[in-house]
């Protein structure tokens, strides 16, 4: 589905107007034509309207009453110019422009794999129940999810995505709800947690399987994640297992990092839109200092390993990358990016990045934990990181756009 709207200054609610509808199979030129065939009788363009679904086209055009005396013949003008394009025209008389949008606005994104309209209908009814009013509706993606965006007006954003999380997760679908404003598309910078989010891995576990203690680092790594362990502790704990393993091991465990499905797109995206990117990560810098080079990010920042005469140490230096460090990244980034905190997105998916997600303008929950699902902003439960670009308003079209070029 596609649509465009405009709008002109306001007409007072006593002056007489005509709703021309045009609809049926589209083609180049029904837009150019409608208006060209108005234009002979001297109205105002009050609104227009255009939808395109599936090669069917509904047109509506909202107009001030034409002079005295002709409007039969604008009627029947109009008719006949629909019916030689193959179209259908209904022309209905009223009063005045549309009716005015309710304060409180919001965007609404449904993403469904499939999108069910048992799914639809149930979104669609709590926020009339809320007291919302659905404006308008826009497929932003038909792949690897449905994407579609709901325009809300009448309900603040809290309230209403506070009643729409919880039927999301009864119904199967991502549900995220931001305020509508021009400063969603003016977000200029995504940083976003490593393990488990911009990886599928855990990459202190690929160093423990070279050592020989998988189990037990992925053990205590569970627990810390499901926010039963104090990260620092669990952190120098882990790394302890570490201890003696040879240097070279890095260049192994860099070539077994494997990127989330989505997450190259997701960056050229981005930097093709104009934000800027950074990573912050409990793990190491051993690791998250190359996929920024690979990917172009901006920013990275983790815990660094000690290597002394060619083998790990078992030992971490510098200042701990844990749950309160990576919000304090955040902001480090947003103010180096001159960025504010309120135009930031954060995306992760354990308990550690709980403070980022909150302290971000839209914090993201990327196939999480429940804890962090209920706290989050938003919460995305598909195996594609490019999803998140539909919380962002960028449609598929924009997608395979930067998929064409070349960003560094």
């Amino acid at each position: 589905m596609s649509a465009s709207q405009t709008s002109s200054s306001d007409v007072p609610a006593d002056v007489p107007t005509l709703l021309v509808k045009i609809f049926g199979k589209d083609r180049p030129g029904i837009t150019a034509g409608l208006f060209d065939t108005l234009a002979a009788y001297s109205v105002d363009v009050v609104d227009i309207e255009q939808v395109v679904t599936r090669g069917r086209m509904v047109l509506c055009a909202l107009v001030t009453e034409p002079p005295p005396g002709v409007e039969g013949d604008l009627r029947a003008t109009v008719h006949s110019w629909a019916e030689s394009m193959k179209m259908q025209a209904e022309i209905i008389s009223g009063l005045g422009d549309n009716r005015p949008r309710g304060l409180g606005r919001s965007l609404v994104t449904v993403l469904g794999h499939p999108l069910t309209a048992e799914a639809t209908a149930a979104i669609a009814a709590r926020i009339t129940k809320t007291g919302g009013n659905i404006d308008r509706i826009f497929r932003l993606a038909k792949y690897p999810v449905t994407a579609v965006e709901f325009a809300v007006s009448g309900v603040e954003t809290e309230p209403l995505r506070t009643a729409l999380v919880t039927d999301a997760a009864r119904l199967g679908i991502d549900v995220a709800v931001v305020a509508a404003g021009l400063y969603r598309r003016a977000q200029r910078l995504v940083v976003m947690d490593v393990d488990s989010t911009l990886i599928q891995d855990e990459v202190i576990e690929l160093f423990a399987a070279h050592a020989g203690c998988e189990d037990k680092v992925a053990e205590v790594t569970a627990a810390a994640m499901r926010g039963e362990l104090d990260f620092e502790q669990s952190l120098h704990a882990r790394v302890a297992l570490l201890e003696g393993l040879d240097a070279s091991v890095v260049d192994k465990v860099r070539s077994e990092v494997r990127l989330t499905p989505g997450a190259r797109t997701l960056i050229r995206t981005l930097k093709r839109l104009g934000y800027q990117v950074g990573v912050v990560s409990g793990g190491f810098t051993q690791v998250t200092d190359d996929l920024k080079e690979r990917l172009g990010l901006d920013f990275a920042h983790a815990n660094t390993l000690e290597i002394v005469d060619g083998r790990l140490t078992g030992k971490v230096t510098g200042e701990i990358v844990d749950r309160a460090g990576k919000a304090r990244l955040l902001r480090r980034f947003a103010a180096e990016a001159g960025v504010p905190l309120s135009q930031t997105v954060a995306i992760g998916d354990g308990a550690n990045d709980l403070d980022m997600l909150n302290a971000a303008g839209l914090g993201v929950a990327f196939n999480a934990k429940p804890v962090v699902r209920e706290a989050a902003h938003a919460a995305v439960n598909f195996p594609f990181l490019d999803t998140v670009l539909y919380l962002l308003g960028v449609t598929r079209e924009e997608v395979e756009a930067a998929d064409t070029l070349d960003i560094g």
